[in-house]
């Protein structure tokens, strides 16, 4: 018998939701465990010696909670704000040398694009990419032969994404390692699980990466504010941090007194200063609501089944041109719809209906996003009410 989330999420009241790779609605039960986190730090502190334990037990209990989500040990986990200070700050403490290469996909976020093509910049690198937009088809090998085709021996950083947020295409993370690996030990592979975490299971591939950044508010339905990165041995030893505070030093010790070797040796060397602490409390809750409901391989099998129902019944519609082939891997369903004019009608005529879906850029492509708690009804009204805009003359 499955639990009854859904009735517990206030946001899901009202609506029909498919955004949760945009962010994910805070169940009530997690909202109430921020607000008595918050109430017990005002009630022992806020900066007394009893609060310390208490932050202490919250952060331990927090990264014994995502080390076993992601399959690695605790020591190579720091917490952050989200995806992308998780990436780009730990991103800008790798030594480079002038010429080295980084290759990015051209399936990634705007934000960490523009910032990847700064670190270049700054520091004379070549800003390569890959390019993957144009595979339609949901075959690793394709992927894997443009991969190969654009590494080489100069590859310094390989950023790209778990799950590619306008896809939806699932990347094979520990071949990749592997194909990086023929060319270079000196390389790094940084990977955005903005739309993998909470998604799909990554405990099998997370350690593969160099470095690998999650969110809590997207797919795992927590808190927006936080973030986690897994870190590889290799990059904390071998790279620095770009922001350095309290928490990134083992103590606190004054200006005139020994400084060297005063960071970290475990990934706290890229956590920086004061975190919210309460945010740690709700998304611990969220990740034990959404495991009650559903996981591993039932969670997987059910959303895998309403995406691919969603994507027939999509191809049904007319002028609709849907992003990849069947089956779909995951909740992402992307398309285009051929000849639209202006394509944020469709989303506003939606919304209007209380049903929300959302429009990524570059390719601009309607995306839906399918969880284990959504409903076959949103399904169908949803596809009838894009049926619906479909045969109305004033789109296209």
């Amino acid at each position: 018998m499955r639990y009854n989330l859904r009735s517990q999420i206030p946001s899901l009241r009202n609506k029909n939701y498919f955004n949760y790779g945009g962010q994910g609605p805070l169940p009530k039960p997690s909202l109430d465990e921020i607000i008595k986190s918050w109430e017990t730090l005002q009630d022992i502190g806020p900066f007394t010696n009893d609060v310390w334990p208490f932050i202490y037990k919250e952060i331990i209990s927090t990264k014994n909670s995502l080390s076993q989500l992601l399959g690695v040990r605790d020591k190579n986990i720091a917490l952050s704000e989200n995806i992308t200070t998780g990436m780009i700050l730990p991103l800008w403490g790798i030594r480079c040398n002038k010429g080295d290469e980084l290759l990015i996909s051209d399936c990634e976020h705007p934000g960490i694009v523009f910032a990847c093509r700064e670190f270049c910049r700054r520091n004379n690198l070549i800003f390569k990419i890959l390019p993957l937009q144009k595979v339609d088809k949901n075959n690793d090998q394709i992927i894997i032969d443009q991969i190969s085709k654009h590494i080489n021996k100069k590859t310094k950083i390989l950023v790209i994404s778990h799950i590619l947020w306008n896809y939806g295409y699932e990347i094979p993370i520990k071949i990749v390692k592997g194909i990086l690996n023929e060319f270079t030990n000196d390389s790094y592979l940084l990977v955005d699980g903005a739309q993998s975490f909470g998604h799909i299971e990554i405990k099998d591939e997370v350690r593969y990466s160099d470095l690998y950044a999650i969110t809590s508010h997207k797919w795992a339905c927590g808190p927006e504010g936080l973030g986690a990165i897994y870190l590889s041995d290799k990059f904390i030893q071998n790279s620095n941090p770009t922001i350095i505070g309290w928490k990134s030093l083992k103590i606190e010790q004054g200006i005139y007194e020994p400084h060297e070797n005063l960071l970290h040796t475990d990934a706290r060397k890229f956590e920086i200063a004061t975190t919210c602490v309460p945010l740690l409390a709700g998304l611990r809750k969220s990740l034990e609501l959404f495991n009650k409901d559903l996981r591993g391989k039932e969670k997987k099998r059910l959303i895998k089944s309403k995406s691919n129902k969603l994507w027939n019944e999509l191809n049904k519609l007319q002028n609709i041109k849907l992003s990849l082939e069947p089956p779909l891997s995951n909740g992402i369903v992307s398309f285009d719809i051929e000849k639209l004019s202006d394509k944020s009608y469709i989303i506003d005529s939606l919304g209007k209906k209380d049903i929300w879906i959302r429009l990524v850029e570059d390719p601009k492509l309607f995306r839906i996003c399918i969880h284990q708690i959504t409903t076959e009804d949103e399904i169908n009204l949803l596809v009838n009410e894009i049926d619906l805009l479909m045969r109305s003359p004033r789109y296209f």
